[in-house]
C-alpha cells in the first residue's frame, strides 16, 4: 500500500472514538503521523481482573499518556437513559471544533447529531472487506467461515450498520494457522496506517466515496459464550476453524466428567466413522477425537483454573484414554439447522 500521509497532518483537527486494543493501535498511528487530536471518546472504565477493579480502556491509557482530553459517556443519545452524559459529550465535541471524527471499535452507537457534527463527518475503520461481515465480530466470523482473505475498509459512517460509502479498501490474506488474535494484530496495524492515508487524502480533498454493492452482504453477529461449547457431530474442519476463531475469546470448550476443558489449538484430519466425541488415539502430543466427519487433533488444552498447556503436558497431569467419549453441546441454532 502506498502511503500518502505527506499532506500536512496539522491541517485537520481529528477527534477519535474507540475503546479496545484494535482502536489503540489506530490512535497511536494518528499520533505518530502528527495529526492534532483535541478530543478522545472511549467507553467508561470497566471492572476487570481478579480484584474486579475499574480499569481504563487501552485507548484511554494511550490518550492519558499523550495528554489528550478524554470523554467517557455511557451513551451519546440525548433522549436516552443518560441524557446528562450525552449533553456533556456534545459540549465537549462542539468545543473541540473537529474537522473529522475517526471511529474504531468504539462500542457505542453514534446518533445523527454526532455524524453531522464534524465538517468531514465520521470515518470508521472496519476490519472486513465490506459489504461482507458488517457488524460486531468481523474477524472472528471470517475465520470461522473459512474465508481465504479479509481486509480493512475505511468507511464514511451513516446511520446504518456499517452501510456507509467505502473510501479505502485493502485486502489481507488469512493464513490457515491464523487465530483471531494473530489476524487482529495484522488488521489493527493495517487499519491504523490506512486511516492515516485516508486523513491525508481528506486534507487534500481527494477522497473518493464508493457506494457498497448490494450483493454479498453478511452480518458478523457478536460472539456469544454459548457458542464456545463444541458439538462433536459437526465436521472436524468446522470445529478446527471455530477453535481458531474463538482464540482468545471465548475459547472453545468440551466436557470431561464434571470438568469444562478449554481447547485452544486443534487441526482437522481424516478419521474413521465412530461415535462423535469418542477418543480415537492418544499420542505423546495429541488427542484425536471423532467428529461428524473426520477427526479433530487436540494439541493445546486448559483445565479450569489452570493455564494453556501443550497436549503432552496436559496429558501428564490429566490422562485421557482411548475410547472415552467427550461431552459437547450443540447450540440451538446448529441443532435447528440440522433438522
Amino acid at each position: 500500500m502506498n502511503t500518502v500521509a505527506s499532506v500536512m497532518p496539522g491541517a485537520l483537527r481529528v477527534g477519535f472514538a474507540g475503546t479496545p486494543e484494535f482502536a489503540r493501535v489506530a490512535l497511536e498511528r494518528l499520533q505518530a503521523a502528527g495529526f492534532e487530536v483535541p478530543l478522545v471518546l472511549t467507553q467508561p472504565d470497566r471492572p476487570a481482573g481478579r480484584g474486579m477493579k475499574l480499569q481504563p480502556s487501552p485507548v484511554k491509557q494511550l490518550a492519558l499518556e499523550h495528554g489528550l482530553p478524554v470523554c467517557q459517556p455511557t451513551s451519546l443519545k440525548l433522549d436516552g437513559r443518560h441524557p446528562q452524559e450525552a449533553a456533556a459529550a456534545r459540549v465537549a465535541l462542539e468545543a473541540a471544533r473537529l474537522d473529522v471524527l475517526v471511529v474504531a471499535a468504539y462500542g457505542l452507537i453514534l446518533p445523527q447529531w454526532v455524524l453531522d457534527l464534524p465538517r468531514l463527518g465520521c470515518l470508521n475503520i472496519h476490519a472486513s472487506l465490506l459489504p461482507r461481515w458488517r457488524g460486531a465480530a468481523p474477524i472472528h466470523r471470517a475465520i470461522e467461515a473459512g474465508d481465504e482473505a479479509t481486509g480493512v475498509t475505511i468507511m464514511q459512517m451513516d446511520a446504518g450498520l456499517d452501510t456507509g460509502d467505502m473510501l479505502l479498501v485493502e485486502r489481507l490474506a488469512i493464513d490457515p494457522a491464523d487465530t483471531t488474535a494473530t489476524l487482529h494484530d495484522r488488521l489493527a496495524a493495517l487499519g491504523g496506517q490506512m486511516m492515516v492515508d485516508a486523513l491525508a487524502l481528506a486534507a487534500a480533498g481527494a477522497l473518493v466515496p464508493v457506494v457498497q454493492p448490494q450483493a454479498g452482504v453478511s452480518y458478523a453477529h457478536k460472539i456469544d459464550k454459548a457458542e464456545a461449547a463444541l458439538d462433536w457431530s459437526l465436521p472436524a474442519e468446522v470445529l478446527a476453524r471455530r477453535v481458531r476463531a474463538f482464540d482468545p475469546f471465548p475459547g472453545c470448550t468440551f466436557q470431561r466428567g464434571d470438568e469444562t476443558i478449554k481447547l485452544w489449538a486443534a487441526t482437522a484430519q481424516p478419521g474413521q466413522g465412530t461415535a462423535p466425541g469418542q477418543v480415537l488415539e492418544v499420542g505423546p502430543d495429541q488427542v484425536l477425537v471423532a467428529c461428524g466427519h473426520g477427526a479433530l487433533r487436540l494439541t493445546q488444552l486448559q483445565r479450569p483454573g489452570g493455564r494453556r498447556l501443550p497436549a503432552a503436558d496436559f496429558l501428564r497431569a490429566c490422562p485421557i484414554a482411548v475410547g472415552e467419549v467427550l461431552g459437547g453441546v450443540a447450540t440451538s441454532s446448529e441443532a435447528a439447522a440440522r433438522r
